[in-house]
């Protein structure tokens, strides 16, 4: 634990998980320094479209699912804010995505667009990615290499990805962002070296998502630990695993493929695993968190801001 409260930046890459490659290298990089596992999602509901499945894997990662019901159902019940149920943690949300602004307006997050960050109000691509690292930053109280003693926020989620940009070229976009979010990621490791101010302080996230999955992912994505090459008699003493469970109850909905990938670093911090490529097949085979409930995810990073208990105490 550290020596006073970090700070929280979330890298969240929507529906990005597909696209990244090799070339992804301060992904990679940071897989081989952080803690790695899966968040785990329930299945989505039939002809769901994309703006409300990002509203939906949003509400999860932000613990709020009750709420996202509760917009859904269009019931009026006035919904306990971010800083109510996180004891007073101040949060914002950048996105360009209309339904997600709308439905982190309602969850107390202070919504931003990217332009939000520029000075000549630049779109994401325009951007120097330097210079949105550093204005992320100065958003979470890091200026110049220090650590301010107030910060406007302790978390800050980046939503990038799906649903960003909607031209008739998605694939090409989703693939740009792709490119975006590794030189992020290198942007802000660069900035957060190990034993330098931020570095001990900024406790990094990057979550990357499927987005909308098919049949073939069940196959290919699988999360369920197979017990083909187990004795018999052995495969009857495998545990119920906790992201199937919520206090003594079971989960009645959970997706078993095409989990959230995630990363978690913080300098001294997370611990490291065997990890050593941001990708499904390693992280399944060396990820040190292996799976727990995407919901549950909000609570785990809160936890190292002194906003929440640990999970599981």
């Amino acid at each position: 634990m550290a020596d006073k409260p970090s700070r929280a930046l979330v890298l969240y890459g929507d529906g990005l998980a597909r696209f990244i490659d090799p070339s992804h290298t301060h992904l990679h990089t940071l897989a081989s320094k952080a803690a790695c596992g899966f968040l785990i999602l329930p299945n989505a509901p039939p002809s769901e479209s994309e703006d409300e499945r990002i509203v939906r894997e949003f509400a999860h990662l932000s613990a709020a699912c009750e709420a996202y019901q509760n917009v859904n159902s269009q019931n009026t019940t006035l919904m306990p804010s971010i800083s109510e149920r996180f004891m007073g943690m101040k949060a914002a949300i950048i996105t360009d995505n209309a339904p997600l602004k709308s439905f982190g307006g309602k969850l107390g997050f202070t919504v931003l667009s990217f332009g939000d960050l520029n000075e000549n109000n630049d779109s994401l691509s325009a951007s120097s990615v330097d210079c949105v690292t550093s204005r992320l930053l100065k958003l979470l109280g890091f200026q110049e290499g220090k650590i301010l003693e107030a910060s406007q926020f302790d978390l800050v989620f980046v939503h990038i990805g799906a649903g960003e940009r909607d031209n008739g070229e998605s694939c090409k976009a989703t693939a740009n962002d792709s490119e975006y979010m590794n030189a992020l990621v290198g942007s802000v490791m660069h900035k957060a070296q190990p034993g330098s101010e931020i570095g001990s302080h900024l406790h990094l996230s990057v979550v990357m998502s499927y987005g909308s999955v098919t049949h073939v992912d069940n196959t290919n994505l699988s999360i369920l630990i197979s017990k083909d090459n187990m004795h018999p008699e052995l495969s009857m003493l495998l545990p119920r695993q906790s992201y199937t469970m919520k206090g003594e109850k079971s989960r009645i909905d959970v997706r078993h493929h095409s989990p959230m990938l995630v990363a978690q670093w913080q300098y001294a911090v997370t611990r490291l695993d065997e990890t050593d490529t941001f990708s499904f097949e390693n992280f399944k085979e060396h990820g040190g968190n292996l799976g727990i409930p995407a919901d549950r995810f909000l609570h785990e990073v809160a936890f190292k801001l002194w906003k929440a208990p640990k999970y599981g105490a």
